[in-house]
């Protein structure tokens, strides 16, 4: 059997401090691990995308992409474990299961899924560097013209001891146009020689390059804060890992029943307020389009809010669904809903934006959150709405699970 010319292996364990369950983690609604899957995909000269993992979940998730699963053993999938190990492995473990007369891909993509914008042009070009000769290891990078310095004293407070210049003369301060610039790992994707590799053990060695790419492609998702900046980044950028009749598509949710939230769902999380202190809210027309809809399809809709104000009560009335307001327990509420309905909380979804929606989303099969939710809020959903708060993110939710019906 003659080997493909690369594969991508794509490290993707299960424990994450920063931001739990973080490889699964939706972005723009695909989960980051998929992402870095279909960017894989996209490279014509890359055959198998290999994803080694010791979580199920995700290997579950790398399945329905279409990789090839390696079981990560957990000697590899603890804190301390490098990523070469984990690409060791798994090349150990692909020649084991080939057979002594198969070949491995003379070229190795190593993708890492907390990079959510991956450009494949960018991936295609580290690729065909490494197997047209003109490097042994490259690596995505951005161009910086940066002046860096850096502590004389290595045993000072960082920023309080004395500084000298890393890349240039202090005394000499070229215009950025004159200056040749300096490269920035990105942490998106390396592509080396797999012999060599194999021989290195690490990822650079030989002849290193660089494939310069965007900034606005290289976020790298550690943090919450990384994860709320690449939903934002998300929602401005084409989805480069789509076919054209996929891009920009949000997928369907399968579900017997929606609820939600109220102030920051159907509304924007803002309220007008008049002179005699009365509050007045805005909603969509657009949301109560897709209610209708819903509704026509049998599909049940509660509205839960912790709201005491009228206008909730009146909204539910336009919409002629549901609604349980001024609830403190939005948890009890919910399970009692469920149960007076015979509902499997599983088939159930809820949207929430805010920390009184945690307890109520963690007892259903599909939380959702809208886009510019609480960042606890954002991490624990299963689902990032498109749509904005008051502006179609209720509308979303109803045409998404009609199309999962």
């Amino acid at each position: 059997m003659t080997a493909p010319e690369a594969a991508a292996i794509i490290p993707a364990r299960g424990g994450s401090k920063g931001v739990p369950g973080k490889n699964l983690r939706p972005v723009g609604g695909v989960p980051l691990l998929a992402r870095a899957i279909r960017a894989a995909q996209a490279v014509p000269r890359i055959g198998p995308v290999w994803v080694s993992t010791d979580a199920a979940d995700i290997a579950a998730l790398a399945q329905a992409e279409g990789a090839r699963v390696i079981d990560r053993p957990a000697e590899l999938a603890g804190d301390q474990a490098s990523s070469e190990s984990a690409l060791l492995h798994a090349l150990d473990v692909v020649e084991r299961d080939a057979g002594a007369d198969a070949a491995l891909p003379r070229a190795l993509a190593f993708l890492q899924c907390t990079s959510p914008f991956i450009d494949p042009a960018d991936l295609a070009a580290g690729v065909d560097r490494v197997l047209d000769g003109e490097a042994d290891s490259v690596f995505a990078a951005v161009e910086s013209h940066d002046f860096l310095w850096r502590d004389v004293d290595a045993g000072s407070t960082p920023g309080r001891g004395v500084v000298t210049g890393v890349n240039h003369d202090p005394a000499h301060r070229p215009r950025r146009q004159d200056r040749r610039p300096d490269f920035r790992e990105t942490g998106a994707f390396y592509v080396m020689a797999t012999a060599g590799f194999r021989a290195a053990r690490h990822r650079f060695f030989g002849r290193i390059g660089v494939v310069p790419v965007a900034p606005d492609t290289a976020i790298d998702v550690d943090l919450i804060t990384d994860l709320q900046l690449a939903e934002a980044l998300a929602g401005t950028r084409p989805d480069l890992t789509a076919g054209p009749a996929a891009a920009g598509t949000p997928g369907p949710i399968g579900v017997d029943a929606v609820v939600t939230d109220f102030d920051g769902v159907h509304t924007p999380d803002t309220a007008y307020v008049d002179a005699e202190g009365r509050e007045l809210v805005r909603v969509s027309r657009s949301d109560g389009m897709g209610v209708e809809r819903l509704r026509a399809a049998g599909v049940p809709l509660l509205i839960l809010s912790k709201e005491r104000n009228a206008v909730v009560r009146a909204r539910a009335a336009k919409l002629g669904v549901e609604v349980l307001h001024a609830v403190d327990d939005k948890a009890a509420a919910l399970t009692g809903w469920l149960a007076e309905r015979g509902l499997d909380p599983a088939r159930v979804a809820y949207v929430g934006n805010d920390v009184n929606d945690l307890a109520p989303m963690a007892l259903v099969g599909w939380p959702l959150a809208v886009p510019d939710a609480h960042p606890e809020v954002l991490a624990a959903a299963r689902v990032v709405l498109t749509a904005s708060a008051g502006a179609g993110a209720v509308r979303e939710v109803c045409e998404r699970v009609l199309a999962g019906r």
